[in-house]
């Protein structure tokens, strides 16, 4: 049986496209594949958010065509961010790159997987230009994962309209372009009968989805695939504050099933880097929104997005951002000096010395951990509930798994196979120490479902089934 490769960089939309493309490879007769060299067609699915992914990207495609000399047959296709940026200069560039496939020509991708191999059944691989959107739910987060199964990811919108000046997104991805509701719930119900225990609805600024046949808000398909049968837990990325209304607080506040961890991108603390950022509100006004969410949800994890060395950013632009997070106390941050991106207005600005940049971002770095750190440590002494991941890569004898507030958790476990914890997924762990990165501690019991009660492992054990 002929083999498909697919490596995947960025962000949840590339994760869902990649499985996307799996599923069609499956309907076209290919056998999906954890070892490239296997491969009769290799897929790189790539990001273009900063320059750092771009380089990444072109460097793995030069490494990949040592398999095109080994066998001239082998299928090398780029997909992604940056094919739909570099569409008409990747070949150049690489010409060794037998297909370039942008993030709105993935259907094409999938017939073109049907004409490579001869004699099958084209029927079966057919679509219009619409079924990507369509046809993206209730997929697991990761290929080749044996314990993917029991997370989904379900896509419930693509692109952006707000054309934040440091962001390429609605560049190669297009403006909103939201599924109908039926059709996420269709794919979330699928999803479940397949085995999945968590979903998450992902699109780009998830919180602006609108239904658009009834008007129907995110609040509203939150209410609605909260209540479907056979679900554990629900979350979602990624918010923008301008779309975090009092509705969708109070939905969120009275929802059990929701994860309760928000991610809602900030980006600077400063007033005047995030109106050149183009950010359609203040920082006074996230406050607000902070306040809003904390009232309606105590106790849940807030994270964010940070940038430093943004065009313009002043030293007291950056003290802002650090009184900001001081004050907030983010459970984590994903934080990212400014890198310019083609195509957007702030490339074009005077650009912040990179040492400059540098030295904020570990200042800032500093003051996030600080944080997160303290975050982790109130849950010692405790024990959590967390979804099951796999074997660590911390030791034989543990197990890596994800508390509903995303925190990793490394603990060690009895023996236990991979169909008993693919039965039940969720693990009760026993806290005993916290780090930055996360905690650790024990295995206590196992569950088949995040409300059952666990069952108690007779002892630990030193050998773990699943490590590999």
């Amino acid at each position: 049986m002929a083999a498909i490769y697919i490596e995947t960089f960025g962000c949840q939309m590339n994760e869902a496209d990649s499985q996307y493309i799996a599923d069609r490879a499956a309907a076209a007769g290919y056998a999906v594949t954890a070892n490239a060299a296997e491969a009769s067609v290799v897929v790189l699915n790539t990001c273009t958010v900063r320059d750092n992914a771009e380089k990444r990207a072109y460097g793995r495609m030069a490494h990949l065509r040592a398999l095109k000399r080994a066998d001239p047959s082998v299928k090398l296709v780029v997909c992604g961010c940056l094919a739909e940026q570099d569409k008409d200069s990747l070949r150049s560039r690489a010409p060794y790159v037998d297909a370039v496939f942008g993030t709105r020509d993935l259907a094409r991708f999938g017939d073109a997987l049907a004409s490579w191999r001869p004699g099958f059944d084209e029927d079966l691989t057919h679509s219009d230009e619409r079924l990507v959107l369509d046809s993206l739910g209730g997929r697991p987060d990761c290929v080749g994962d044996p314990y993917a199964s029991v997370r989904a990811f379900v896509t419930v919108q693509r692109g952006c309209s707000y054309y934040c000046t440091f962001c390429i997104v609605p560049h190669v991805r297009g403006h909103f372009d939201n599924r109908p509701l039926d059709d996420v719930l269709a794919d979330c119900r699928r999803a479940i009968a397949g085995g999945a225990r968590e979903l998450t609805l992902v699109g780009q600024t998830v919180n602006a989805f609108t239904d658009p046949a009834t008007g129907a808000t995110f609040a509203d398909l939150l209410e609605s695939v909260h209540a479907l049968s056979g679900l554990d837990r629900l979350t979602f990325l990624t918010s923008h504050p301008k779309d975090y209304t009092p509705r969708l607080a109070a939905a969120m506040g009275s929802l059990p099933k929701l994860n309760p961890r928000f991610h809602l991108p900030v980006q600077s603390g400063s007033d005047a880097v995030l109106r050149r950022m183009n950010r359609k509100y203040t920082a006074a006004q996230y406050r607000q929104k902070i306040a809003l969410f904390r009232d309606a949800c105590p106790g849940w994890a807030l994270t964010t997005d940070l940038i430093v060395g943004f065009p313009g950013e002043t030293e007291a632009d950056f003290a802002a951002t650090l009184e900001l997070c001081d004050e907030v106390r983010f459970a984590q941050a994903f934080t990212f000096v400014y890198s310019p991106r083609r195509g957007t207005p702030a490339a074009h600005w005077e650009q912040i010395a990179p040492e400059v940049g540098s030295e904020r971002l570990r200042r800032l770095s500093a003051t996030i951990d600080r944080s997160v750190r303290a975050f982790h440590e109130r849950k010692v002494g405790t024990t959590v509930r967390a979804l099951v991941c796999g074997p660590s890569r911390k030791g034989r004898s543990k197990l890596a798994a994800k508390t509903t507030d995303n925190v990793t958790v490394i603990a060690a476990a009895g023996r236990l196979d991979e169909p008993a914890l693919r039965e039940r997924p969720w693990l009760d762990v026993r806290v005993e120490r916290a780090f930055t990165w996360g905690c650790e501690g024990t295995v206590a019991a196992i569950a088949g479902r995040y409300d059952e009660p666990g069952l108690a492992l007779e002892a630990p054990a030193i050998d773990l089934v699943t490590a590999r």
